[in-house]
This record gives C-alpha cells, structure tokens and sequence, in this order.
C-alpha cells in the first residue's frame, strides 16, 4: 500500500513528531472554483491550519500516487491544469494505474486520509442524495464512505441542492452520526440553518474529539459529519437561494445533466445566479471550516495519550 502513497516533508515531519494532521481535498480546487481563486484559498486554508496548530495535507493523485501534502509548485499546477479527473472511490485504482491526474471528492479523500493515518478531514460540503433520487437512484458515494472509512468530516452542512431530508436518512441507516458544532439544526452550506435537526449539538472541540475516540475504540466503523455553519455575516437568506437553486435544478433538467455533471453544473449557475455571492460565500465557509477543524484535530491527537 506505502508504495502508492507520496508524503510531502512537511507531512512526513508532522507524522514523524506526533503533530496533528489535517486532511484537505483537492476537488475544490480543479471543479470548485476558478483560477486564481481556487490557488489562492487553497493557500489561504492551508495557512489557517498552520496558523491553529496542525499541519494541512491537500491530497490529489499525481503520476501514479495518492501525494498526502501537495507542494507550492504541485499546487499551483494542479489549479492551472485542464481535464482533472474528478476521483472518487471508483475511480482511484483507474487514475493511479494510467497515472492521469485526480482530484480527490469527500470519498476519495476519506481513503486517502484514511491510509494515510490522518483521523480528521477539512471540507466544503458533503454529497448527500440528489433530489429526485427515488427514480435517478443519484446518491453521492460520499454517504457510503461515510458509513465505512474513521474519518470525522468537518464540514458547513450538505449542499442544499440536495435532498437534506434524504441525506440525513440514509446517513441515519448507515448510522453516521450528524453533529452539529454550535448548532441545533443541520446547515444547508450557505446558510446557517435548515428544517431539519442535528443527531447531538456540541459546543467545543473535545466534545468532538471524545466522542469520535469513543467511537473508533469501541470498534464502530465510519466517520461522522461534524456541520459547522457558516459564519453569519457571509451567510445567504435562505430564501434568496433556494429561489435561486430551485431556478438552477429546473434548467439542469431540462438540458439533460445527469450524473457526476450535476453539481458542478448547479454550483456554477448558482456562481452566475448570485452575481459571484456564492463563490465568496464558499470561500468564507472552507475557511471557517478549517479553523474549528483543525482544533478537533488537536484535540484528536491529545485523545490518543
């Protein structure tokens, strides 16, 4: 398994000292976002780890190997570069095999963090199941890694071009706890709230941590969705949105996008729909995340003592 496996030195030393490890995907910077915005926050969150006292590893496939911790230069190369394959579970023995490039989703970087001896993983959103699934059958694999990889997921809630309600029952079947951190309610990704309530509300980075060690001691297998939402004065009005999605969904239909093409075809209607709100808003939020992930992952690393 090591041989697929490239640690940048930064990680290495971490890993070598006993420093906390925060894992950070690459998709939203090949399919989230615009050059130079996706470099830049990249970066940024990347600094933001270091800044609360972990070290980040952005993970991608390059030339054959899974690289837990990408360089500057790997970084800004990866930004520029056309015709990324999106990887997820499915997809990772293919793309390591032919050496193509991979951008690693919330499934994929769950592996790889997984391998990699990284309990915790910084993100956007997670997928969930799309609306309409009950005909398309169109459920993120990000559920099922869930379900079955020890990676606690920070994150602002699911996309709320999703089927929330949906989600949150497959994730109940798979029994992935949903946590809120500071919230009663499940966040919809640009807004802080939504219908529908979180499994446990807790209120501090240990509370997390205990409860994830607790987890992984007694043997239960999978991750756990920490919802961290996004900070009030970057928040959209929950109506403003959904109008907005709701617009977005109905012309997804009627051009045919199926598939994996779907959200990035929403998340990029919905970047023209808000005038480029969207995209400061999925900025401030990553940040957010990565900050209040990261002091999980201290805590995470002082559990094990």
């Amino acid at each position: 398994m090591e041989k697929y496996l490239s640690y940048s030195q930064e990680v290495l030393d971490a890993k070598e000292k006993g420093y906390p490890i925060v894992a950070l995907e690459s998709t939203i910077i090949s399919h989230g976002m615009p050059y130079p915005q996706n470099v830049q926050t990249a970066r940024e969150v990347e600094d933001i780890v270091r800044a609360n006292g972990a070290v980040p590893a952005t993970i991608a496939i390059i030339d054959g190997k899974i690289k837990i911790g990408l360089t500057d230069e790997e970084l800004e190369m990866f930004g520029n570069a056309k015709d990324v394959a999106k990887a997820s579970r499915r997809d990772l023995g293919y793309l390591i095999a032919s050496k193509k490039l991979g951008a690693t989703t919330v499934a994929a970087t769950m592996i790889a963090a997984e391998l990699a001896g990284i309990e915790l993983f910084v993100t956007g959103g997670i997928g969930g199941v799309h609306r309409g699934a009950e005909e398309t059958m169109d459920i993120s694999a990000d559920l099922e890694e869930l379900a079955q990889t020890n990676v606690a997921v920070v994150c602002a809630g699911a996309k709320s071009i999703l089927d929330l309600g949906l989600t949150l029952e497959y994730l109940e079947t798979k029994g992935v706890p949903v946590i809120g951190y500071e919230t009663d309610t499940l966040p919809a990704f640009y807004t802080r709230e939504s219908e529908f309530n979180v499994n446990f509300r807790v209120d501090s980075p240990l509370e997390v941590a205990e409860m994830m060690r607790a987890k992984w001691d007694l043997g239960l297998q999978g991750g756990a969705v920490v919802a961290n939402p996004i900070p009030k004065e970057e928040a959209m009005e929950a109506s403003f949105i959904n109008g907005i999605i709701e617009k977005a969904l109905k012309e997804a239909e009627e051009l045919g996008v199926k598939g994996k093409d779907v959200t990035p075809f929403l998340l990029g209607k919905v970047k023209d729909l808000t005038e480029g709100k969207s995209l400061t808003a999925n900025i401030a939020l990553v940040k957010h995340n990565a900050k209040i992930g990261t002091q999980i992952a201290v805590a995470l690393e002082k559990t094990k003592k």
